[in-house]
């Protein structure tokens, strides 16, 4: 049986576990090896590639930034997460406020040493990165398309710093890149509308606040419609291999979530949306194998000599 202290203990590593949304920096870090395996360095073996000592350090860094900006978002959003998530706010609770503003600090301080490893260049990559972060948690989120379109740029910042890593600036890349950059803002939108009520309790700015719902519908609809141009280049124009299967699905995917999209009014219906398009992102993140799948099935380029 587990002592008192070593259950509070247990409580609070599941609350920062919490708090830092770690199975989402698992994906994350997941992402940034497999595009820089399957996307960035198609001409390095791969498994120079994950022995990249300095690639892990970003990997590192980015997990790490990523963790510290959960950490001081929740710190900023606690009175609207009272509203709009009371379950997970009891949990985050566990660890007081002092205690993750702490960790915050130690976590940033961390990465800007680790980084220094790889470069300077990489070191400073990463400190305007947390600067960015903190500033949209402490002004930009409350702002209406500032805040979201701030919030897309975030999310995909840690592949930049993969491709900043390996200056691989090829076209399809950048394909790639709008592609999830739209997703993710619309996940961001439909987040608003899913926290609407917590938005106007704190007085944050949001389009469906200002706007209104039918509005933030439409500007949904619009960016839902435009990811058929970022497909189009990726599946006709650019080689993708057998990945060019996902972005067909996910277009069938994304038609059946515009129609559910008029239908939707409540936070519930919202939050099955919300999940959708994280279906499809996650989705995304494992089929990227798929545009050279002989690496796992024969080990050709894990094991083959240049």
């Amino acid at each position: 049986m587990l002592s008192r202290k070593s259950k509070l203990f247990l409580s609070k590593i599941l609350s920062f576990f919490s708090v830092v949304r770690g199975y989402n920096i698992f994906v994350i870090a997941l992402a940034q090896y497999l595009a820089a395996i399957f996307i960035l360095s198609p001409e390095i073996r791969a498994l120079d590639v994950i022995l990249d000592y300095q690639l892990f350090i970003l990997v590192l860094a980015s997990s790490l930034t990523i963790a510290s900006g959960y950490i001081i978002n929740n710190f900023y959003d606690a009175q609207k997460d009272l509203i709009n998530r009371p379950r997970k706010v009891m949990i985050d609770r566990l660890v007081s406020q002092q205690t993750k503003l702490k960790v915050y600090f130690a976590i940033n301080f961390i990465v800007v040493i680790i980084a220094g490893i790889v470069s300077w260049r990489a070191s400073l990559f990463f400190s305007v990165y947390i600067f960015i972060i903190w500033f949209y948690s402490h002004k930009l989120k409350k702002y209406p398309i500032i805040g979201n379109i701030t919030a897309s740029v975030l999310a995909i910042l840690p592949f930049f710093a993969i491709l900043l890593y390996y200056k691989n600036f090829y076209h399809v890349i950048f394909a790639h890149a709008v592609f999830l950059y739209l997703l993710i803002l619309i996940r961001e939108l439909i987040k608003d509308l899913e926290n609407i009520q917590g938005d106007l309790a704190a007085n944050y700015k949001t389009i469906p606040v200002l706007f209104g719902e039918k509005i933030a519908k439409n500007i949904i609809s619009v960016l839902t419609i435009s990811t058929v141009i970022p497909v189009y280049y990726l599946v006709d124009v650019f080689n993708v291999g057998y990945m060019d299967i996902y972005f067909y699905v996910s277009l069938l995917v994304l038609l059946f979530f515009l129609i559910k999209l008029g239908k939707s009014k409540t936070k519930p219906e919202y939050l099955k949306l919300h999940f959708l398009l994280k279906f499809i992102i996650v989705a995304g993140v494992f089929c990227i194998v798929l545009i050279e799948p002989s690496v796992l099935l024969h080990g050709k380029k894990l094991i083959s000599t240049y």
